[in-house]
């Protein structure tokens, strides 16, 4: 036990005197007589015996009959417990799902005395770690006292709406402490309906709507038990999205053990607006309409960014209500980001691709969670993948192996015998013909007591996965196994779960569900923009909704890890929320720029971004600028930005008829006498054609966002069979807000690469460096093979 001579903590020892924290005060004196005597006691007299805080797994089965629930078993256990110096066993906490046990401060004797009573298994010793965050504004960069937290005042008097399923207010990711009045600018409001009233919201969620008509006239059915008439959260995509972006610090925050430290959105004092358009329903949907009713009331109501992660079939502008919404918000200065769907590693899968939203796929973070696995000799421990929720305790298990059966090695449907693997772990080798989901399955029907598996596809499975005390290792590691195996015939295995490692590599890589461009309605625009976390990203969870499953069970948590770019959008509109809190005149689209342009294309080996799918270095078509980086995104030197005549000649290139541009942008008075594919945008990609040869000329204006007068020269990288050619090659900018063109003529040359039957493309960059200054400027260039309308 640590005992601190400096400031004692009375919430901290409220647990340890069972003492309710409104008597705290009343009872000061004697609470520090009584720390007093501990801390004697901990470094006085060898009369007195020396204390320790223990967790003790016991065997529920064992629980003798007068008992009606282990609580008050242990705690019977405990007052048993003799002592040498006469002070009774101190009981902290009773665990119902993360073990079968509880947690007590005992003597050296009373801990001897317990591991000889019946039902005890094991005993471990109390650990202690320091704090650390849910881990994604960490690895993003942000910092309390430099870089873009405080220079964007971590997002005060921004104003998001998210999109989504809705929200669960009583979350802490929405407590309002500290927080000022809600912005009088604000003209949205909380609307009741079921289970959710007015009183819900606070100076955090200062909005909450929704949006059902279109289903209710389509009889799809949203009354409980499948989902509430109301802004409240059923499904938890909404409560989750909503955290991630702009949540408030919640300290103690886990899921079920592992990544525990503190939550906290990326823009945590950002006020939140909620607008629910998702319900759970026969399919899962949301209305067309719906959609575009809450993003017209968010507009309204006066929001300065949107984050929807969601999407709709990807058809012409026109009849895509995302994005013809985000059109309307980037008219209003308001700021849209958009996941880029889930249907990777496949090329040509991009969701929301119009050019005025900011499309974000997903990638990892350094962070992973695992299990150690202790062979019966204890020479040798191996990590594996495990998210197993429980602190199960396998300790000398035995090992089963199906010695002499491929099939029964390889964990092959059907082959496992029930009786045999009763109340062992199973090891399953390493197959290329069967898939591991396929060996847990086989497992869970045998009835193991849990498995470690031989697997190459590790990465990919997902905490749902781990149902059973599954533990996932690599083939390298199987072998290392199956030699013990073939040496031992009583071959035993211990296994610790909830173990969380940071600081791990390669990353970021890009994610395999995340999808890849080229955009199959407009590739003349490069998708996605940019990569953000969104793979096993902790955040606030609906505690009354079931999250993971667990044998034939399910546990609910307050804090859920969910991977998909529906993660990585409120990634970027928090980045987002905290450049335009920094940088109130910049535009949606300087917003853009600047992150696209900072963006990071190295990950943490030095190396260039991998996919996550294939192992092998990934291209702009995959993670398009790269990862978003926070803090260079605050002063990018350099600009591209866009007015919105830039988008209506790009719809008037596109060829779309009158009524389509009509229905996107509301007006009848244009002119497409300047039509043009080529956007101002901070990335360039030519589209290839039938022939060996393609070449185009791209125009671009650069604005200047730095304090002083600056000069750049540009930088090419090209791959072979790409010719780059930049006029004028240097650009000298007067002052803040000056500008400067410049054109670049690419040629591809495809000969030798048109026989390659997965062949897309090949990448170069461009990259603006300030003379004697700091600013990098850089914008993938990409050749691509347009893909066929489906």
């Amino acid at each position: 036990m640590y005992i601190s001579n400096k400031v004692l903590d009375f919430q901290a020892l409220e647990p340890l005197f069972h003492v309710p924290k409104s008597l705290a005060m009343e009872h000061l004196n004697t609470f520090y007589f009584l720390f007093s005597l501990l801390y004697l006691s901990h470094i006085a007299t060898s009369s007195t015996e020396q204390r320790g805080a223990y967790r003790i797994h016991m065997d529920v089965s064992a629980i003798p009959a007068p008992f009606s629930n282990p609580h008050n078993w242990y705690t019977s256990t405990l007052s048993s417990l003799s002592s040498q110096d006469g002070i009774a066993p101190i009981h902290l906490y009773t665990y119902k799902h993360v073990l079968d046990g509880f947690s007590a401060v005992l003597s050296k004797s009373q801990l001897e005395q317990l591991e000889k009573m019946p039902g005890h298994i094991v005993t471990y010793e109390e650990q202690f770690g320091e704090a650390h965050t849910t881990h994604t504004p960490k690895f993003l960069g942000l910092k309390k006292n430099a870089g873009l937290w405080p220079a964007g005042n971590f997002g005060d008097d921004m104003i998001v709406g998210i999109l989504d399923t809705g929200i669960y207010p009583e979350s802490e990711s929405f407590n309002d402490h500290g927080m000022p009045p809600v912005p009088l600018r604000w003209r949205g409001a909380c609307e009741s309906g079921t289970e959710f009233n007015s009183s819900n919201c606070n100076r955090k969620l200062i909005g909450a709507r929704s949006f059902s008509k279109a289903l209710k006239q389509l009889n799809r059915t949203i009354s409980a038990p499948e989902d509430y008439d109301s802004a409240r959260d059923f499904f938890g995509h909404g409560t989750h999205t909503s955290s991630t972006a702009v949540g408030s610090k919640v300290e103690d925050a886990d899921y079920f053990g592992y990544a525990k430290g503190t939550a906290i959105g990326v823009a945590p004092l950002a006020r939140l607006a909620m607008y629910k358009v998702l319900f759970a329903n026969d399919s899962f949907v949301s209305a067309a309409s719906d959609t575009l009713a809450g993003m017209d009331q968010a507009i309204e109501d006066g929001v300065d960014l949107m984050s929807l992660s969601l999407g709709f079939p990807e058809t012409t502008f026109d009849s895509n209500p995302i994005a013809v919404g985000a059109f309307a918000a980037m008219e209003k200065g308001i700021f849209v980001s958009c996941s880029a769907g889930n249907s990777g590693p496949h090329a040509y899968t991009i969701h929301n691709g119009a050019p005025w939203i900011t499309t974000v796929g997903a990638g990892t973070i350094d962070r992973e969670f695992l299990a150690y696995v202790t062979l019966g000799d204890g020479t040798t421990t191996i990590k594996g993948k495990s998210v197993y929720p429980e602190d199960l305790l396998i300790s000398n298990v035995s090992l089963y192996y199906g010695h002499g059966n491929t099939s029964k090695q390889n964990c092959k449907g059907n082959y496992l015998n029930s009786i045999e693997v009763l109340g062992k772990i199973v090891f399953c080798s390493f197959s290329n013909q069967t898939y591991v989901t396929d060996q847990m399955n086989e497992v869970a029907r045998a009835g193991a007591k849990g498995a470690i598996f031989a697997t190459d596809s590790a990465k990919f499975l997902s905490p749902e996965d781990f149902y059973m005390p599954f533990v996932a290792i690599s083939p390298t590691a199987g072998g290392i196994v199956e030699e013990y195996l073939r040496r031992i015939s009583e071959a035993k295995v211990d296994i610790k779960f909830l173990k969380t490692e940071l600081g791990t590599k390669p990353a970021p890589q890009v994610a395999d569900f995340s999808s890849r461009g080229p955009n199959r309605r407009a590739p003349w625009v490069l998708k996605p923009d940019i990569l953000a976390p969104g793979v096993d990203v902790l955040a606030a969870w609906p505690p009354n909704k079931a999250f993971t499953p667990i044998g034939n069970d399910y546990l609910f948590t307050d804090y859920a890890l969910l991977s998909g770019t529906s993660m990585s959008s409120p990634h970027l509109v928090g980045v987002a929320t905290l450049l335009k809190s920094a940088h109130r005149g910049w535009s949606s689209a300087a917003i853009r720029s600047a992150i696209m342009t900072t963006a990071d294309v190295i990950d943490n080996t030095n190396g260039l971004i991998t996919d996550m799918s294939s192992g092998t270095a990934g291209t702009p078509l995959d993670f398009g600028a790269g990862h978003v980086n926070p803090n260079k995104a605050l002063d990018p030197g350099l600009v591209y930005d866009i007015e919105t005549k830039d988008y209506i000649n790009f719809l008037c290139a596109l060829n779309y008829t009158s009524t389509q541009i009509k229905v996107i942008t509301r007006r009848s008075n244009y002119a497409c006498d300047q039509a043009s594919l080529d956007l101002n945008y901070p990335s360039f990609i030519i589209i290839l054609n039938n022939t060996n040869t393609t070449s185009y000329t791209f125009k671009r204006v650069l604005t200047n966002v730095g304090d002083s007068a600056s000069t750049y020269h540009a930088a090419i990288g090209a791959p072979l069979g790409m010719k780059i050619v930049i006029k004028p090659a240097t650009l000298t900018f007067g002052s803040k807000y000056s500008k400067a063109e410049f054109t670049m003529e690419v040629e591809i040359d495809v000969v030798g690469y048109r026989t390659t039957s997965n062949y897309i493309g090949n990448y170069g960059y461009i990259v603006w460096y300030e003379v004697e200054g700091k600013h990098l400027v850089r914008s993938p260039i990409v050749s691509a093979f347009a893909p066929s309308r489906p």
